[in-house]
């Protein structure tokens, strides 16, 4: 595994990855993996996508991820890909979509655990009455991406 740092609008972010992709992207405060080796150019790519994602000229990231998690995370994980730049959804429709609609509690655990926030993009997920809900990283910061990506649109 190696990591390496990028600088953001919400405060230096940490990137760890193996050969297969981007497995965890850490907020402040972070430590890398004791078993990680500081790699720059390896996670270039990633960092310069992140940069373009936080100026705006980015919607989408096209990146090889590897986070580690169950089947049931997996699933809510890529479906979390899915939603739009700049639009939000609830727990509960993730849980309709992923066709299981009484699941919405245990997606809102596996957003909770997505280890690689921004790019599997858990700060697009509201709670069902319009209002933010919790954020790994804290409300400001779900309310600054949110703003960034709204801003970026118009």
């Amino acid at each position: 595994m190696f990591w390496t740092t990028v600088d953001s609008p919400i405060d230096p972010l940490l990137l760890v990855g193996d050969e297969t992709g981007l497995r965890e992207l850490q907020m402040e405060p972070h430590e890398p993996p004791a078993e990680a080796v500081r790699d720059d150019d390896a996670l270039a790519p990633v960092a310069a996508q992140l940069r373009d994602y936080f100026a705006g000229a980015r919607t989408r990231f096209e990146l090889p991820l590897s986070p580690h998690g169950t089947a049931f995370q997996q699933k809510v994980w890529l479906a979390l890909r899915e939603i739009p730049f700049g639009r939000t959804t609830t727990y509960g429709q993730i849980a309709v979509d992923l066709g299981q609609p009484t699941a919405s509690r245990a997606v809102g655990l596996a957003n909770g655990r997505n280890p690689i926030p921004i790019v599997i993009p858990c700060h697009r997920i509201i709670g069902a009455n319009g209002t933010l809900t919790g954020y790994a990283g804290g409300l400001p910061r779900k309310q600054l991406l949110l703003e960034l990506e709204q801003d970026a649109l118009f």
